[in-house]
Parts: structure tokens; C-alpha cells; sequence
């Protein structure tokens, strides 16, 4: 049996199995993010696991055309399955529900009619099925977001949760010591090259082989572009892999859609873009004019970065030469691809409740002769709050001032390879604490 490394979901997903008003769960998150290992894991804690696979199943889905009652259709599965389904010592987990779409309708009934089975549901391409399910349970049903490893997660499975425990202790006014610093900063190198999909995570805690998680990540990428043919309704599948690869390569900036391809309309090239976005490969960061909160009540959808899920994707994607990120501390060197940004949005997608998706924004402004955007904008409790991302441990700050002086605002966040500090209104942390950043909601 595969070693199975300690994920955030995990208490969540504990929290669910305890509570006494317990719905179905729907585990929500890209494919290959690790939630078919996640639920064997709390499966661990029951006496009794059944998994049924609707890819691999094709002989239980008739049971779900609503003749029969949640308690039938758990009787037959027992049979079927030889094993016991009972209430409160069973977790029944419907894996690929999304082969079976009237699986999915029926999920409401559980909470209606059996509430004390403990019932979890997940699906590689779940999110395509939902969206022609406008009904499908809302109210009924709770749902949870899984992502990629965090930092965080990937220093608890390399074994380094000590080192986890300092950072997330740490603070602008407590900074850690310069050779834990150091530490920290390469590990992070690592984590930027090889990312977090838990097959590469998995396999660099093996033996620490960087070549072998390149041919992971190889194969993930193709892996990713097997799945676009199964898009090709909403678009062909090549529009859907020019505009993957576009969105690695177009890196900073507003993602201008006529650099996807020539042969291909507007029209075309978004439809792609949002497909990505429902698949969970990508994540929009849209500009905000960011003059109050909510963030998004004030949104331009025609300013958009767009970013990959994962730095190690991306880094695979670009071909980046990864010696010279893991040796190097030249900004322009460690941030090829953008790989810094990316990491930063991943990082507070993550850090953020796991019960809805985290939506990204960023603020630009555009005058004649003086362009200036910041990276991501927060809301941080009842305030916002610019974040510039510097890859190294030098550069200018002068688009973060143009935002807090224009917005009033009296802290704004750098993040880049120094230790924590502050100087002025900036609150400075390293790249590797953007947990940290979020916290600081409790703060304000």
C-alpha cells in the first residue's frame, strides 16, 4: 500500500464524519489532486469502506434512476459489493460520480432519507457535470475544494513539520533566525520545481530523485491534454491545448487572447480559457478597482492574468532549466515562467476555506506613460490589502504605492526571498509564509 502523507483536508474531512447534522460531502478539486487518497484515508477510521467507481461500475448505475429508495440502492450495493452498509460504521464513497449523473441528483435523498450514513462523492471531471445539474442538491449537500500539496503540506511530508510549526509562528516583528531562514528558502526551490501534485510529492520523498518527478510531471501534462478530447464539445480539443500552453507561456501580465492562436476566434479561445477554469487547471486573477469590499462588487473581466494550478506543471510546460533555479539567486532566474506569482496565487488559493473557491484579484492602471499593476489584492477582515510578489529580494515598489496612495490604504505586503520584516507601511514576508499572510486576518 502506497504511504499515504497528512493533507489540511484531512481535519475537515474528520469534522464532517463527527458532526451530528452531516450531509453528503462532495469532494470538489482538479483531477490527480489526491481526493480518492484522502477518502481512503478517513475510510481508515470506519469499520466498514465501500468504494464504488461509476468509470468501472456500469452495472450499479441503473440503481440510481429513482425506483428505488436510498436504502435499497444501499442494500443492493451491499450485496453487490459484499459488504456491510451501516449507518455509522460504514463510509460509502461514490468515486467518478460524474459517469453516472443521475448519482448525483440522487445525492440529496441521502441527506432526506438516510442522514446518518456517512456518504462522500468525487469526480475527476466533476465540475463539467454540475454545471448541466443546476439542481442537483444545493442546501443538501456540502461541498469541499482539495488542491495541490501547500508548502506547508510538502514540508509535513518531507519531514520537516518543525521547520513548519517556526514559519507559521513567525511574524514581520519575528523573524526566523538567518539559518533557518536559509533552510526554508531551499526547500522552497525544491517545492517551486516539483509543485505539489501528490504523485511528485510522493516520489521526491522516496529519494529526493528530481529527474523521476520531471517524468511524473511529463506524464501529468499528458495526462491533462488526454482529458481536453473529452472537452471537445464545448470546444475542439486543440483550442483547449493551445490556450494550456499559451497561458504557461504568456507568464506576467494581462492574458491577451489573440496570442493563442491566429487560426482561432475570440469566442473560441475563451470558451477554452473557461473550460481550463472549471477543470481547476487554471486560475483567473482578475483586476479589481478595489475601492471597498467586497473585491469582486468592483470587477474588469477584461483585465485578466491567468495561472496555471501548480509551479511544477508549469516549470515542465516552459522546459525551464530547474539547476539554475535550485542554484541561483537571481530574480530573473528564479521567476522564469513567473514562476514566483504563480506560486503566491496557488499558495493563497490554498491557505484560503477549503467550502468555496478563492477568488484571485489583482489592481492595474493604465495612463499614457505610466502603467502600474499589483500583483494580488486581499481582503484581510474588513480591509484590502496590495501584495507585490518579488522574486528575488530586490525591487521596486513603486506600483504598490501608486495603489496606497490612491486607495488610502495604510499597509501594503512584499513578498520575496527576505526574511520577514517591515520597514514603513510595507510588511515584508518571505515567499515560503504566505500562509501567514492570511492569518493575518485575525490581526484586523
Amino acid at each position: 500500500m502506497n504511504k499515504y502523507y497528512k493533507r489540511k483536508i484531512d481535519q475537515e474531512l474528520a469534522c464532517w464524519a463527527s458532526s451530528k447534522e452531516r450531509k453528503p460531502l462532495l469532494l470538489r478539486g482538479a483531477r490527480q489532486v489526491g481526493k480518492t487518497s484522502a477518502v481512503k484515508h478517513l475510510g481508515e477510521q470506519f469499520k466498514y469502506f465501500v468504494e464504488v467507481d461509476f468509470n468501472e461500475r456500469h452495472d450499479v448505475h441503473y440503481l440510481f434512476d429513482g425506483q428505488y429508495s436510498p436504502q435499497e440502492i444501499c442494500q443492493m450495493l451491499s450485496v453487490l459489493l459484499h459488504t456491510p452498509i451501516v449507518a455509522g460504521e460504514t463510509l460509502l464513497f461514490f468515486d467518478e460520480i460524474q459517469a453516472c449523473p443521475q448519482a448525483i441528483n440522487r445525492l440529496r435523498y441521502f441527506y432526506e432519507k438516510f442522514p446518518s450514513l456517512h456518504l462522500i462523492a468525487a469526480g475527476s471531471l466533476l465540475e463539467f457535470a454540475l454545471e448541466t445539474l443546476p439542481s442537483y442538491g444545493v442546501g443538501r449537500i456540502r461541498s469541499i475544494f482539495m488542491y495541490p500539496f501547500s508548502f506547508e503540506e510538502y514540508l509535513w511530508a518531507t519531514g520537516n513539520e518543525a521547520l513548519a510549526q517556526m514559519i507559521n509562528a513567525s511574524s514581520p516583528d519575528k523573524p526566523l533566525p538567518i539559518p533557518i531562514h536559509e533552510q526554508a528558502l531551499r526547500l522552497l526551490r525544491v517545492f517551486m520545481i516539483i509543485g505539489g501534485m501528490p504523485a511528485v510529492v510522493a516520489r521526491y520523498c522516496e529519494d529526493g530523485n528530481l529527474l523521476e518527478c520531471q517524468h511524473i510531471l511529463s506524464e501529468l501534462v499528458h495526462s491533462f491534454r488526454d482529458d481536453f478530447a473529452k472537452y471537445r464539445y464545448r470546444v475542439p480539443s486543440s483550442r483547449i491545448d493551445a490556450t494550456f500552453r499559451s497561458i504557461a507561456e504568456q507568464g506576467l501580465g494581462k492574458f491577451v487572447y489573440n496570442r493563442v492562436d491566429t487560426e482561432a476566434s475570440t469566442a473560441q479561445i475563451k470558451t477554452a480559457v473557461e473550460t481550463l477554469i472549471l477543470a481547476g487547471l487554471v486560475y483567473p486573477v482578475t483586476h479589481s478597482s478595489a475601492n471597498g469590499i467586497p473585491l469582486g462588487a468592483e470587477i474588469n473581466e477584461k483585465y485578466r492574468r491567468m495561472i496555471l494550478l501548480d509551479t511544477g506543471l508549469l516549470q515542465r510546460i516552459l522546459n525551464l532549466n530547474i539547476s539554475e533555479i535550485l542554484s541561483s539567486h537571481d530574480v530573473q532566474v528564479v521567476n522564469r515562467g513567473a514562476i514566483a506569482e504563480t506560486f503566491v496565487g496557488t499558495e493563497l488559493v490554498k491557505a484560503a476555506s477549503c467550502y468555496s473557491p478563492y477568488p484571485l484579484y489583482c489592481w492595474h492602471r493604465e495612463k499614457t506613460g505610466s502603467n502600474a499593476e499589483v500583483d494580488y489584492v486581499v481582503q484581510l477582515g474588513a480591509r484590502i490589502f496590495p501584495i507585490e510578489v518579488k522574486s528575488g529580494s530586490k525591487g521596486s515598489m513603486q506600483s504598490m504605492r501608486l495603489f496606497m496612495d490612491a486607495k488610502q490604504s495604510d499597509k501594503g505586503i512584499r513578498t520575496s526571498l527576505e526574511n520577514f520584516s517591515s520597514y514603513e507601511d510595507i510588511l515584508v514576508y518571505p515567499l515560503y509564509a504566505i500562509r501567514n499572510i492570511m492569518e493575518l486576518s485575525s490581526h484586523f
